[in-house]
């Protein structure tokens, strides 16, 4: 995508492509730590941010492909560790405190897989709108 139609909102008062990219990297990298927190503290109370003030730091309007790589790493390790957990770890837990629930890791694993392809529709669905191939 041109660096015009990256910065191109996906929806009337909603975050440019190129900030919903950046998102996804800041998001997945706290899932990750969320992660590591559960497997290694009993019900870890997680330290929520605000997503929406993230994304108006400098460093999500920089180019994309940074985060891409990123998320490409992380999600590279991510897996790894994945792939190693049993049932137990599956149901290890921490706690969101914004919300005041406990989440899995197996209900964690589901969001978060959900999150990309959310975010990922955003964009497709904005550049089929526009006609960008």
């Amino acid at each position: 995508m041109s660096s015009d139609q990256l910065d191109t909102p996906y929806r009337p008062e909603g975050w440019t492509v190129r900030q919903v990219v950046h998102h996804c990297a800041d998001s997945h990298i706290n899932s990750f730590i969320r992660f590591k927190l559960s497997l290694t503290e009993d019900k870890p109370v997680i330290k929520p941010y605000f997503e929406y003030l993230w994304a108006d730091l400098a460093d999500s309007k920089m180019e994309i492909e940074p985060s891409l790589l990123l998320l490409e790493a992380l999600h590279n390790k991510w897996i790894f560790l994945l792939k190693s957990l049993n049932e137990h770890d599956l149901k290890k837990s921490y706690f969101h405190p914004d919300n005041g629930k406990l989440y899995s890791l197996n209900l964690a694993i589901l969001l978060y897989a959900w999150h990309c392809n959310h975010h990922l529709a955003h964009i497709t669905t904005l550049k089929k709108h526009r006609g960008w191939n």
